[in-house]
């Protein structure tokens, strides 16, 4: 009996209950990637996803289980964007208040369509506060209940569709490439692999700046860092979630790490050859794998793209001649 935080059937009953809310998003294909690659690769694109990133997945799961008195007390969260617009779309569906703490430098359109979702916006300073502590105490003053954005086996479990939607539409994988920021989408897409693939081997991809999952991993215990400074705003987490963790520690065969530029060079590939908008945060994967961190030919490779939700002036900032 495992003893792990989530199961396989807390995955599919997740998919059962976001069913006809969230998008089943594309996998698409690019033969100009496979070829440089020497690689049969599908990218899973979560930035189709509603409010534009995977988070959805799990903040509706965690919200469509409160209780009566949950639900009616309301929800909050702390994010740097994604997960904040995910619980207050997800709040606003489900007819509950919410609250979202995001830094103060959080992308303008994610700020934006926060509130354009009906979250309430208080801002904090990421190098210098506590997010966590100023969540729970928000939670704990207004009677709110508090959704993390990764370490709750509710967000895990929902994140986890993301793959099991993959491996049924591309069949078994030798290997799938997860971003990993706090470990919500890893932990969970690595439950799905476990039991649909057994045999694929599941690796995380965070950005250099922040390794902590990829020196967690190596010395078997969980690696606090000051807050990276990265293009990958949604990897800018400082640790990995107890919960997350211990599902990665099991599930997943390794981390790698890659550069700002080869975000923005994940990025540009995207743009000019398969004609799709992927933020930084949501390139992790793919750019392990275009860059060759790895060796993948002769694979069937599944990719994970988290997200598309990037400012029109800073994408063409960054992908600009």
């Amino acid at each position: 009996m495992s003893t792990l935080p989530i199961s396989f059937e807390d995955v599919v009953a997740a998919h059962e209950r976001i069913r006809g809310i969230a998008h089943r998003t594309p996998v698409l294909t690019s033969t100009t990637a496979n070829e440089r690659t020497g690689a049969e690769l599908f990218f899973k694109c979560e930035s189709f996803q509603r409010m534009g990133a995977f988070k959805f997945r799990g903040a509706y799961n965690a919200i469509a289980q409160f209780t009566p008195e949950q639900r009616a007390g309301g929800v909050i969260t702390f994010s740097s964007g994604n997960h904040a617009q995910a619980i207050a779309l997800s709040a606003k569906l489900l007819g509950v208040k919410a609250v979202i703490v995001m830094p103060n430098d959080a992308p303008a359109i994610k700020v934006e369509a926060t509130r354009g979702y009906g979250g309430e916006v208080i801002f904090y300073d990421r190098y210098t506060e506590d997010r966590e502590a100023l969540g729970k105490r928000l939670a704990a003053e207004r009677g709110l209940t508090l959704i993390p954005p990764y370490d709750h086996p509710h967000v895990m479990a929902g994140q986890g569709t993301a793959a099991k939607e993959l491996f049924e539409e591309a069949g078994a994988l030798d290997m799938l490439f997860v971003p990993l920021g706090g470990g919500g989408l890893l932990s969970g897409c690595a439950t799905a692999a476990h039991a649909l693939a057994p045999a694929c081997t599941v690796i995380g991809v965070e950005p250099e700046a922040g390794n902590d999952g990829q020196r967690s991993l190596r010395t078997g215990a969980i690696v606090h860092i000051e807050t990276p400074k990265t293009l990958a705003d949604g990897a800018q987490t400082q640790h990995l979630g107890n919960d997350t963790f211990a599902v990665i520690r099991e599930r997943v065969r390794e981390i790698v790490t890659v550069s700002d530029a080869e975000l923005v060079e994940a990025m540009k590939f995207f743009a000019s050859r398969m004609k799709i908008v992927v933020e930084p945060t949501g390139c992790l994967a793919a750019a392990a794998v275009l860059s060759q961190k790895l060796d993948v030919r002769g694979k069937r490779v599944g990719i994970v793209i988290s997200g598309g939700n990037v400012d029109l002036q800073r994408f063409a900032e960054l992908t600009g001649n």
